[in-house]
Order: C-alpha cells, then structure tokens, then sequence
C-alpha cells in the first residue's frame, strides 16, 4: 500500500518543497490550501500520486473537514505547515489579523494533530511534523509578539505530545521543525525584510524531513540558528528581548 502525507499550506514556500521531496521518497502526497490554482501547478509538477483540496484550515470546520475527507486514505505522514506573521506593535496591530494568525498557526496544528495523532497512534505508525520557528525557541519577540507566541505554542505542544507518546512506547513520532529566515513569501504576507540572508525553501524541507524520519524532536536547520538558539537559552531574557526588538526593528520595509 502506498505511502500517504498530508501537507498544509502546500502552495508554495517550504510546503511546496516538501511535497516534492515527499513524492521523490515515493509518497502519494495530497496538497491543501486555499489557492487551488497553485496547488494543481505543483500537482502537474509531481511525478508521482498526488491529489489537490482546497481548504482553509484557519477554521475549526474547516479542519475538520480535510481530516474527514482524507481519514481513509492511509495518511501516515501530517505535516502542519500552514501559517504566516504580522509585523508590528501589539497594541497597533488589527485584532482580526492577530486571531486569524492564532487561528492558523495554533488552533489548526491543535486540532489536525489530535485527529490524526488518535488514528496513528490505534495504528501504531505516523510521523507528525509541526512547522514552528527559531522564533518558538526565543524568549519573546517584541514587534512580532503574537507570531511568536504562537510558534512557542507549537514547540511546547509538540514537546509534550513527544514526551506522551515515548512513555507510552508507541510507534508514532513527531517533530517540530524550527527554522531562521527562509527565503518564501512569508516576508511579504508579514510586510517585514529579514536583513540577512536565510536559507531555501528547499534547504529547509530537506533539513525538516531528515529530522522527521530520523526521530529528531526539535529540528533546527544550519549552523549558525542553532548557535543562536543555544546562546537564547543561556542569555539574560531582558538581553534576548533587547535584541529581538533590534533585530525586529530592521525588517519593517518602507
């Protein structure tokens, strides 16, 4: 029986890279989000099994909704790639675009990983890989305070359910893959630039799926964010705040 993954926010960007290294291992890959003429772009470019739904996972129902329309079909791989950022100060950014973000970056991770995790768990097999952010590693992030609440969201979660599922001995992993900048269209759906140079798309999908299959929890693409990582755990937060805000401060764009 063919292998099954499932990815979110497939459109483009690091989902769109996943789903072509996933069909290259031999992965029937079923592609979702709301752009449905991206989707079947990426789906003419696969050589392998694939299949197109739209769907808008920012949305309980809608979640909901991709986990019926899919629960049959072997998924053995979920990855929960969906979600964007919003620069700004807290008090000036639109309540609407901050609940959206939760909605997407959180909410659906919580809701798609409970549904899928109860099916592989039953089946004693799966691999769940939460896209979260070197941003779910820091202390806060001012000018950027929601996005990074939300990806510290995802990196406790997906701790936690790790530590679950390895005391009751099961055959299910998950991972959360924690990149720096990466080079997609977040920075302009967020209306920052990084100001340093971030890897690829490609580079980090690559770095997320080699974590997954090798069993890694917290997957930290290159050298360099992995230092910055490490030295944000040792650091004074008032320290790391300072600098986040810095670093934040240099990507608002004219």
């Amino acid at each position: 029986m063919a292998r099954t993954a499932l990815i979110t926010g497939a459109s483009s960007g690091i989902g769109r890279e996943m789903a072509k290294q996933l069909s290259e291992r031999g992965f029937k890959v079923i592609l979702a989000a709301r752009r449905k003429e991206r989707l079947e772009e990426l789906a003419a470019e696969l050589d392998g099994d694939s299949r197109v739904i739209v769907s808008d996972v920012s949305t309980r129902e809608g979640c909901e909704a991709l986990y019926e329309a899919v629960k049959d079909e072997n998924v053995t791989v979920l990855i929960n790639n969906a979600g964007f950022g919003a620069l700004g100060d807290f008090d000036e950014l639109p309540l609407d675009t901050e609940l959206r973000m939760i909605d997407t970056n959180i909410t659906a991770v919580h809701i798609l990983t409970k549904l899928f995790i109860k099916d592989f768990i039953k089946a004693d097999r799966g691999y769940i890989l939460n896209v979260a952010s070197s941003a779910g590693l820091m202390a806060g992030g001012p000018l950027m305070a929601t996005y990074y609440a939300t990806k510290a969201y995802v990196v406790s979660l997906t701790s936690s359910i790790s530590g679950e599922l390895k005391a009751r001995g099961a055959n299910v992993h998950i991972s959360a893959l924690c990149p720096g900048p990466v080079a997609t269209e977040f920075n302009d759906v967020a209306g920052c630039d990084f100001g340093v140079e971030g890897i690829s798309a490609e580079e980090c999908a690559r770095a997320g799926l080699e974590g997954l299959f090798r069993k890694s929890l917290i997957i930290v693409p290159g050298s360099g964010m992995k230092a910055a990582a490490t030295l944000s755990k040792i650091a004074p937060r008032n320290v790391v705040l300072k600098v986040a805000g810095e670093l934040q401060k240099k990507k608002i764009t004219d």
